[in-house]
């Protein structure tokens, strides 16, 4: 057996002996829990999908979760749908930011993003003080494997995860772009279930590939992220690859989407590639099965933040960027609960290492979930868990003048959503910029999309004029919405004197959160974020207004 030892600086406890006395006490205690922690204690292992921009949340189990309709009612997932029947589905998952980067970096260190070091904002630099729970489960004796996106953009790749030592692709990537592949493929005369199935075949051969570095009876955890459910997709391809027909969505968008074709088969879209993940996982699932270890596998399926190209989608504070499916199979416990307990990702970290028996690291700001996939009950679980906080500081580098960032924090109830933006005077999602070779008009979209495309084109339609401003105009400073009345978070209740003493609630409770978990953003000056290396001040050419021959294709 390899010596056990735990990372709290991404060094090991070695490097700690030679430091200070106190070490010597850690490491005591260490060496009286390794025999805990051997192979033989039959330990967990842990496999954990992360669909890219896997939001809504969208699955069909979540179809009726939320007393509305909404396309979960439209899109098919059996085997999410199996992993919930026999686990736990969380009714309010968030993700700590809509954005790939700090959503990741604050699932791989259990902290709040802004307490990730350069992981904070998009392509950042990883902190390598910070210690992330893939290499504590790997000191800890564990097998560890990445395949598709893990830490990413960000420098290193996949920091966190020791780079490229646990890469898992030898059988392909493929899977990262399924209506890209399998269009292609089809185009050219191959039968859509070879397609299909030839996707399928990567996916179980990156992860036997994995398996079978595992030394004997070695526990093992394996990270999937597949990049399908991120844009970009192939038009019409969720009808034409999966029969997802767009006025099956008629009466199942939220109220913030326009009702639209366009849009209908956008969403659509969108669900196929959802699809697409749902039946990866089903490998996943049948694989754990064949080699008689899925009652010795806690299974989680997630994303890392809301959909992208969609208004109110990732990057943005709303449910709608936020929110995200969680559902959790612990093995031999009560299946099929719906938990209402307020989680973010931030709390599998510290689940993942009570699970593996191994300490969890100073500074944490996750708390473990294992009472709650332990329990047998259903609804609220633990009575702490009552809210949910979020936030963003910057997306793409280039959005707005001096490439700043759009600070924002959030607090969520079961009732109410209170946002507090920092700085009102800049755009949400960028600023207007219309350029050459750029494709899309507000940088902080990161990617463009028929729907944005749409809402656009038709901004000074009356009509239409809404859900350019639910997009993309300057938001105040505060921001309250009654989920009850307003689920789709449109009417911005902040100035309405009926709710004066919520917001003034809801307003100290996020500050009181915010400064006892040290963020940057409401500590010292508040600038932390404002300065380099978070930025580079440089200029951007932004522009006051959207030119009015603006038209998809135009600004290519």
């Amino acid at each position: 057996m390899r010596p056990v030892s735990v990372r709290y600086d991404n060094s090991s406890v070695r490097v700690c002996m030679k430091k200070k006395a106190m070490c010597k006490i850690g490491l005591a205690v260490m060496l009286l829990l390794t025999p805990m922690m051997g192979w033989s204690a039959k330990r967990l292992n842990i496999v954990i999908i992360v669909g890219d921009d896997w939001g809504g949340p969208y699955a069909s189990a979540y179809t009726g979760i939320y007393g509305r309709n909404l396309p979960s009612n439209v899109v098919k997932t059996p085997n999410v749908d199996r992993i919930a029947q026999n686990g736990v589905l969380f009714k309010n998952a968030y993700v700590n930011a809509p954005s790939c980067t700090p959503s990741r970096s604050s699932i791989f260190t259990g902290r709040y993003f802004f307490n990730t070091g350069g992981g904070a904002v998009l392509g950042g630099t990883w902190d390598f003080t910070i210690p992330s729970f893939p290499l504590l489960l790997l000191d800890a004796g564990y097998h560890i494997g990445l395949t598709s996106k893990g830490w990413s953009p960000g420098t290193p790749r996949n920091a966190p995860f020791g780079g490229t030592a646990h890469y898992y692709q030898y059988f392909g990537t493929s899977v990262s772009s399924f209506s890209k592949s399998v269009t292609k493929w089809t185009a050219k005369g191959m039968p859509f279930e070879k397609a299909k199935q030839t996707m399928l075949d990567q996916v179980r051969g990156n992860f036997e590939a994995f398996l079978a570095d595992r030394k004997p009876d070695q526990p093992f955890f394996y990270w999937f992220g597949p990049t399908n459910t991120h844009r970009t997709w192939v038009k019409g391809s969720g009808k034409a690859l999966w029969g997802i027909e767009p006025d099956s969505l008629k009466d199942q968008l939220p109220v913030y989407l326009p009702n639209n074709p366009e849009v209908r088969e956008d969403m659509a879209d969108y669900l196929g590639e959802i699809q697409a993940l749902d039946a990866y996982i089903g490998v996943l699932l049948k694989k754990l099965e064949e080699i008689g270890e899925l009652d010795n596998t806690i299974i989680v399926a997630t994303g890392d933040n809301g959909p992208g190209g969609f208004p109110r989608g990732k990057w943005n504070l709303y449910d709608f960027g936020v929110a995200t499916p969680l559902v959790v199979w612990y093995p031999h416990s009560t299946g099929g609960r719906v938990v209402t307990d307020f989680t973010t990702l931030m709390d599998l970290a510290p689940t993942f290492l009570e699970v593996a028996g191994v300490a969890i690291p100073p500074k944490t700001d996750g708390r473990s979930l294992l009472n709650i996939l332990t329990s047998p009950l259903s609804g609220q679980v633990d009575p702490q868990r009552t809210f949910a906080i979020t936030g963003e500081e910057r997306h793409n580098a280039k959005a707005r003048d001096d490439s700043l960032p759009y600070p924002a924090r959030a607090l969520r109830t079961a009732r109410y959503l209170y946002i507090r933006n920092f700085a009102p005077d800049r755009w949400p999602m960028g600023c207007p910029y219309v350029a050459a070779h750029v494709p899309y008009v507000f940088h902080d979209i990161g990617e463009p999309s028929p729907t944005y495309d749409w809402i656009i084109t038709n901004r000074s339609i009356p009509s239409a004029a809404d859900y350019f401003t639910w997009a993309f105009a300057k938001r105040p400073a505060e921001e309250l919405y009654d989920a009850h009345k307003d689920p789709g978070q449109i009417n911005n209740v902040a100035d309405d004197p009926m709710y004066a003493d919520i917001k003034k609630s809801l307003a100290e409770k996020l500050l009181a959160e915010l400064k006892k978990a040290g963020d940057p953003r409401v500590i010292g000056d508040g600038g932390t974020f404002d300065r380099p290396p978070y930025t580079d001040l440089k200029t951007v050419a932004c522009q006051d207004t959207i030119p009015l021959n603006w038209a998809p294709g135009s600004h290519h």
